[in-house]
C-alpha cells in the first residue's frame, strides 16, 4: 500500500519549517554532550585514573567516536548519490576513517595498564586519516551537504588528536 500523499497546505511555511535548523542543532549538541558526559563520567571512575582525566585526550576520543559515525553515514550518503562513481575515493577515505576513528577511540579508552606507544600510533595515524578523509570531502561539500558536514568532523577529530598526543608521554 502506497503511503498517503502530502495534504495541499500542510507544509504551506517551508522558511519556517526551515527556521527550525537550531533546533536539530541543539537537539545533536544536546546529544553529544550527553554521551560525551558519560564518557568522560567513565573514565574519571576507573580505578587507575582515580578522577585524574587528561581533558585533551577526553576530546579526542569524543571526537574520534563522533567522527567514526559520520564518516560511516557520510559513505551511506555518498553511495545513494546518484554521482556514485565520482564519489569511490570518497567513500573509500570516509570508510578507513571511520574504521581508524573507532578504533583510536577505543584504544585510548583504556586506562588499565601501559600501551603508550600504540596509543600514539593509532592517534597519530587517527589524523593522518581524518585529514585525507576532510580534504576529499571538502571537494564534493558545494554539491553535497553531507560532505561538509564530514569534513567539518574530520577536521576538528585531526585537531583533536594532535592535540592528545601533547598530553600522552
Amino acid at each position: 500500500m502506497a503511503p498517503a500523499p502530502l495534504q495541499p497546505g500542510l507544509f504551506r511555511n517551508m522558511a519556517a519549517l526551515q527556521g527550525l535548523g537550531w533546533l536539530k542543532g541543539f537537539l545533536r549538541l544536546s546529544s553529544q554532550k550527553e554521551t560525551d558526559m558519560h564518557i568522560q563520567q567513565m573514565i574519571a571512575t576507573h580505578p587507575e585514573v582515580k578522577g585524574h582525566t587528561a581533558g585533551r585526550l577526553l576530546r579526542c576520543i569524543e571526537e574520534c567516536h563522533d567522527c567514526a559515525a559520520v564518516c560511516t553515514s557520510c559513505a551511506d550518503a555518498c553511495l545513494a548519490e546518484p554521482m556514485v562513481e565520482q564519489l569511490r575515493q570518497c567513500i573509500r577515505l570516509n570508510l578507513d576513517c571511520a574504521d581508524i576513528c573507532a578504533t583510536a577511540g577505543a584504544i585510548a579508552s583504556r586506562r588499565t595498564g601501559s600501551n603508550i606507544e600504540v596509543i600514539r600510533a593509532v592517534i597519530d595515524a587517527c589524523g593522518t586519516a581524518c585529514r585525507a578523509c576532510g580534504e576529499e570531502c571538502r571537494k564534493h561539500a558545494g554539491m553535497h551537504e553531507h560532505c561538509r558536514i564530514c569534513a567539518e568532523s574530520c577536521m576538528r577529530c585531526a585537531e583533536a588528536c594532535r592535540d592528545a598526543l601533547g598530553d600522552l608521554h
